[in-house]
């Protein structure tokens, strides 16, 4: 653990930008009495807690602006130390010479994610809460919204915290059972009864990870990359998904010869939609960089559409595209249905569904696919106790992994004290869940993340 943080830490904590209001941030044990050397209104330092005040921002003999100042005191606050936060006219000059002139009088720029780090390391909010703040400000769909609210109110928090008290009190009776083995009034803890709890316990853990897994689809959305040789019309089906004309669409092959994208809600989960520099061969030095990033978009798109030419033999870049994308998520799509049919393909391949983009009722097919090919209709549930982020996610997996091999102890009938190990690696990989045990390096990259101010 860190020594007791002792500083005071200052940010702006809204937007930069002309606006209404914008809001200075302090918060630590010198607080109070920083905002009351340059705020004139009211001695701050005999305010009661939870009330706003009323007056200017000086530095020195200067007035910055007029304010409302709200004062906080520890330990009921978001921190759990004293915050100020001065509401000022918002502009980007008056908050940052308020920011400025906070600095000058003993207060100390927070660093990113700052203020929900202390009150992770205060114990006002666990891990999964902490990133769930996060969550929540860069929520794009109303699904992700509901995941980061379930988060931030603790429900995944105490199913993690109902796990470890189940372990717990196992390895308690393990201990007891170990270290007092004369007592006649013990309960005697055999392979069995650590067996059923294991199963239980187990199977529990299973399905939550798996769920998890198909959940982040909430939080991440869906990269869509659409791929395919130039004037099959890509370009055209990005425009009709996002309903916009984001790329520009042209009868002359190469035109477009970098990414493209944007955003749709299908089912309400986010589709971040790719399109690419169309597959061929080209002496063009722009055009072949727009190619091979397009090829590079591959392994990381969760989902591909390929499209081809339904008025159109099957090509070489065709075929080069299907099988560099064979063994990836995708859908083959057979663009231009509305003119005759051309095209010849593999009977082995699947997923092949036929549009046009002469209407959006044309991409309808491709809509309908990709909704049932992640469920979209099931992600929507009315429990979101899940873990949101891979860094969860592998600790659960860990923590699972424990549990088969202290099942693999008992069937191989090892003393119950080596099973105890495998048990307590699974409760301090549950515990870093949420932050009960954590790398203090593994925390400060964390928080990084965060935007100033938060």
């Amino acid at each position: 653990m860190k020594e007791p943080i002792n500083d005071t830490i200052a940010a702006i904590s809204t937007t930069m930008g002309v606006g209404a209001i914008s809001i200075v941030r302090i918060s630590g044990k010198e607080a109070i009495s920083i905002a009351n050397k340059c705020f004139t209104g009211c001695d701050l330092t005999q305010a009661k807690t939870h009330t706003i005040h009323y007056g200017y921002i000086k530095n020195k003999e200067e007035i910055i602006d007029e304010v409302l100042v709200s004062i906080m005191k520890k330990p009921k606050t978001f921190t759990t130390e004293d915050i100020i936060e001065i509401n000022c006219h918002g502009g980007i000059i008056p908050t940052k010479k308020i920011l400025e002139t906070v600095l000058l009088n003993g207060a100390r720029l927070a660093e990113p994610g700052e203020f929900t780090k202390r009150a992770f390391l205060n114990g006002r909010i666990d891990l999964i809460e902490s990133e769930a703040v996060m969550d929540l400000i860069e929520s794009k769909s109303e699904e992700a919204r509901k995941l980061a609210i379930s988060q931030l109110k603790g429900k995944t928090s105490k199913l993690v915290e109902n796990y470890r008290k189940k372990l717990k009190d196992l390895l308690s009776s393990i201990e007891v059972n170990i270290d007092y083995p004369e007592y006649y009034d013990i309960e005697i803890i055999t392979h069995n009864k650590i067996q059923k709890e294991i199963t239980k316990m187990k199977k529990e853990l299973k399905i939550l990870i798996q769920e998890s897994q198909n959940q982040t689809i909430i939080k991440n959305g869906i990269k869509t990359v659409i791929l395919g040789k130039p004037n099959v019309g890509k370009s055209s089906i990005l425009n009709q998904l996002l309903n916009q004309e984001k790329a520009i669409v042209t009868d002359i092959a190469g035109t477009t010869r970098d990414i493209v994208e944007g955003e749709i809600l299908l089912d309400g989960i986010l589709l971040n939609i790719i399109d690419t520099a169309g597959i061929r061969e080209t002496e063009n030095i722009v055009e072949k960089i727009g190619v091979e990033k397009s090829l590079s978009m591959i392994d990381e798109a969760d989902l591909i559409i390929v499209v081809l030419n339904n008025n159109e033999p099957l090509s070489a870049e065709d075929k080069k595209i299907l099988e560099k994308t064979k063994t990836k998520q995708r859908i083959i799509v057979l663009n231009k249905n509305d003119l005759p049919t051309k095209i010849k393909l593999d009977q082995s391949l699947e997923n092949i569904i036929k549009t046009n983009t002469k209407s959006e009722k044309g991409i309808e097919p491709l809509k309908r696919e990709i909704k049932e090919r992640f469920n979209l209709e099931k992600l929507k549930t009315k429990d979101y106790t899940y873990f949101s982020n891979e860094r969860q996610i592998s600790l659960a997996k860990k923590a699972y992994q424990n549990l088969l091999d202290a099942e693999q102890g008992i069937k191989e009938n090892q003393p119950i004290d080596m099973i105890e190990i495998d048990l307590k690696e699974c409760f301090d990989n549950l515990g870093e869940i949420i932050g009960k045990t954590y790398n203090e390096e593994i925390i400060d990259n964390l928080f990084e993340n965060f935007c100033v101010g938060k």
